[in-house]
């Protein structure tokens, strides 16, 4: 396991009620509802708000990547990321799917910006080996 040598930021929050509670950030720039997945409550779920930091870390990897490679990004490069809860002999498990959408980038060049996030973002790492992710490009 890698120690962090040098802490760049600190996400803090508190959440009280669990899936049926909310959760607010330190600074108040987050203050959510919570609601499980799929219930007709107001609020958002643990699985969306995964899929919103991952897809929004993966975007910067692609821009670390393509700065290495000298490209510049299309201003309408998205992640659409699927996190999905679920059960294997009674126990719970996530698995995800990022479809990378890279308009205009030829498609060697997009799969090897894309395999270079997924080597170097934070979420990636913190997955790999741990859970099913399946990449794709649009």
């Amino acid at each position: 396991m890698t120690k962090i040598e040098k802490v760049l930021y600190t996400g803090k929050t508190r959440t009280t009620g669990g899936r049926d509670g909310a959760s607010q950030s330190d600074d108040g720039q987050l203050d959510i509802k919570l609601s499980p997945p799929g219930s007709a409550r107001p609020g958002t779920n643990p699985e969306q708000l995964f899929a919103a930091g991952w897809s929004a870390c993966f975007i910067g990897a692609i821009g670390i990547a393509a700065g290495k490679l000298k490209i510049r990004l299309p201003t309408d490069t998205a992640v659409n990321a699927e996190v999905d809860l679920g059960t294997t002999e009674g126990d719970y498990f996530l698995q995800a799917r990022l479809k990378v959408r890279l308009p205009g980038i030829e498609a060697d060049v997009a799969k090897a910006l894309v395999d270079e996030a997924h080597r170097t973002c934070p979420y990636s790492k913190a997955t790999r080996g741990n859970i099913h992710v399946e990449l794709s490009i649009a």
